[in-house]
């Protein structure tokens, strides 16, 4: 009895451990607050990482600096540790929806920046975050119609195709997204809808081939335009990305989905391929590729506008878009130079990757452009469209086991991409730190 009686003694006398924190009241918004930042920034694309280092900035930022943050792919757990006296504070938010849309990633950026300045509340933060997830897309539907149709047609002069080609491919392309549209509106799964667009855009090549509507048009040409765009939606970079930073649950969850919406595009075209050998509408494969660089003003040209429309179909900001054509330019020129000095595909993606990567880290703090925008919509243009239809038509058509060595290729020059632009950005973070030091002490 003596002893429990000192026991409690000392329980009473010893401090409690942990920060003394706000009111009750204050802990659940910021708590509310931070899971609703880190769901428009996992839902918007953002790594694992990024979101994490977010919400640890925002609960930091209003009090609560022991907060720990659990990310996956589908949703986010974030506990606050009371000390020894009192329970901690848990709360959860389930990421049901993901969509493209920069100029809220942007928003919610800059909302970001505020609150680590200490220049808003937590309540008008809270009501802000709120009015910007609730917001509509900054655009109209039908602009990012057009964007998809213009970059489409950007790719189809990339690989070497004339004006009739890029008239084709623009067609297709708008067609196939507003069959998409419809088909999302009655919640296909993406699968499907992948399996949906592949065959649209193989269906149109063939029937164009048979009927001779555009001579001279390779269908091949046609398709790949079409898979580099189907392919621009899947968000590669941020599964390397997890991956390579140790969230692996989120990167082993972003791996099957990307496979999967990639199995789909695969299935629809292999299959529309198919049919058409069985009807009779059999193709050829052409010539390979003309190299990137072999008309300089046309490739530059392609390539910024493939990165500039890709921007603006994905409702990035106007201010976006200039950054995001230069980072085009420079990832196509970059890979075009090192193709014609012998270098394999799969290191000329990469290294062009990790240029594209590295300055767009180190330009968008000063430009007020997420480097997500910047990093995606620069490889953009490098996509193995036409490979994968190489490696398609082979194993399909000509029933020849070497295009499965081909669709490797692909798949290793699409990881390439994803990695060169990770690499770059780690490389550019230091950079973009000691320049912002510079021009601090410049303005002093």
């Amino acid at each position: 009895m003596r002893l429990w009686r000192r026991h409690r003694r000392r329980k009473r006398e010893r401090p409690v451990e942990g920060p003394a924190l706000p009111d009750d009241s204050t802990v659940h918004l910021v708590l509310d607050l931070a899971l609703r930042v880190g769901e428009a920034q996992l839902a918007g694309g953002a790594g694992a990482a990024d979101v994490t280092a977010t919400i640890l900035a925002v609960t930091d930022a209003y009090g609560l600096p022991r907060t720990e943050a659990d990310v996956t792919y589908t949703s986010i757990t974030v506990s606050c540790p009371r000390g020894t006296e009192a329970a901690p504070v848990t709360s959860m938010r389930v990421v049901r929806t993901r969509g493209l849309d920069y100029t809220r990633l942007a928003a919610v950026e800059e909302l970001i920046r505020r609150i680590s300045a200490d220049l808003v509340t937590a309540d008008l933060a809270h009501a802000e975050i709120d009015r910007i997830t609730r917001a509509d897309h900054p655009y109209p539907r039908w602009v990012a119609t057009l964007a998809w149709a213009g970059m489409a047609a950007s790719v189809a002069f990339l690989v070497g195709g004339g004006p009739a080609l890029a008239l084709a491919a623009a067609l297709v392309t708008a067609l196939i997204d507003r069959v998409g549209r419809v088909l999302n509106r009655r919640a296909l799964p993406f699968f499907f809808q992948q399996v949906v667009g592949g065959a649209l855009a193989t269906a149109a090549a063939l029937a164009m081939y048979a009927t001779d509507l555009l001579p001279g048009v390779r269908p091949s040409l046609l398709v790949a335009t079409g898979i580099v765009v189907l392919l621009s939606g899947l968000s590669l970079v941020g599964t390397v990305q997890d991956a390579i930073t140790g969230y692996n649950i989120t990167a082993a969850a972003r791996t099957v989905e990307v496979a999967l919406l990639t199995a789909g595009l695969i299935a629809g075209v292999a299959l529309t391929l198919r049919a058409g050998v069985q009807w009779g509408v059999r193709t050829t494969i052409a010539d390979p590729l003309p190299p990137l660089i072999s008309d300089l003003p046309v490739q530059f040209a392609a390539g910024a506008a493939t990165s500039a429309c890709f921007a603006l179909a994905s409702y990035a900001q106007p201010r976006a878009l200039l950054p995001a054509a230069a980072a085009g330019a420079v990832g196509t020129a970059c890979s075009g130079l090192l193709t014609l000095t012998g270098t394999n595909a799969v290191t000329a993606a990469a290294v062009a990757a990790t240029a594209v990567g590295f300055g767009g880290k180190v330009v968008s703090r000063r430009l007020r452009v997420p480097p997500t925008v910047v990093a995606v919509a620069g490889v953009v243009p490098l996509l193995p469209g036409y490979t994968t239809y190489l490696g398609l038509y082979r194993l399909t058509a000509e029933g020849d086991p070497a295009g499965l060595s081909i669709l490797v290729l692909a798949a290793g020059t699409a990881l390439a991409l994803a990695g060169g632009v990770v690499l770059g950005e780690h490389l550019g973070r230091p950079v973009r730190s000691g320049v912002g030091r510079l021009v601090a002490r410049v303005r002093r």
